[in-house]
């Protein structure tokens, strides 16, 4: 994580070094479209991007915390090493309590994920969608 925000610095500005990201995901449907204004933009809708914006607000400074419906789908695709559940469950507008987890990165665990290339694109996509700032909101 301190490795993007070290990136952005550079477009930020030098104050902003000390930046810490919290970033939210989760796995569903979404609605897609593009809003035409002063900039047209590509903007995603719906149920999955609002329960994303949760996992956001909800998370911990420098951690990504994913839902229960994205932790199936790690788990699915033989990637459980990834995440570890959150002690409490955490309470989400509009859904209740709900069970998140927490996707392990090299600064959370200490040590570097999974060489092989298809484990690194993976995780490389996960923090692509994250950079994008938009996706949760």
């Amino acid at each position: 994580m301190k490795d993007i925000t070290l990136k952005l610095e550079v477009s930020l500005g030098p104050d902003t070094s000390e930046l810490e990201l919290r970033v939210g995901i989760h796995s569903g449907q979404v609605t897609a479209g593009v809003l035409r204004g002063e900039r047209s933009r590509f903007q995603l809708f719906g149920d999955t991007m609002n329960t994303a914006a949760r996992m956001e607000s909800t998370s911990a400074r420098s951690r990504i915390q994913v839902s229960q419906d994205t932790a199936e789908c790690l788990q699915a695709s033989g990637h459980s090493t990834w995440i570890a559940p959150r002690q409490n469950k955490i309470l989400v507008k509009g859904k209740g309590e709900m069970q998140t987890y927490w996707l392990k990165t090299k600064a959370a665990n200490g040590s570097k994920p999974s060489k092989s290339k298809s484990d690194m694109t993976i995780l490389e996509e996960t923090v692509e969608l994250s950079e994008d700032g938009d996706h949760s909101s």
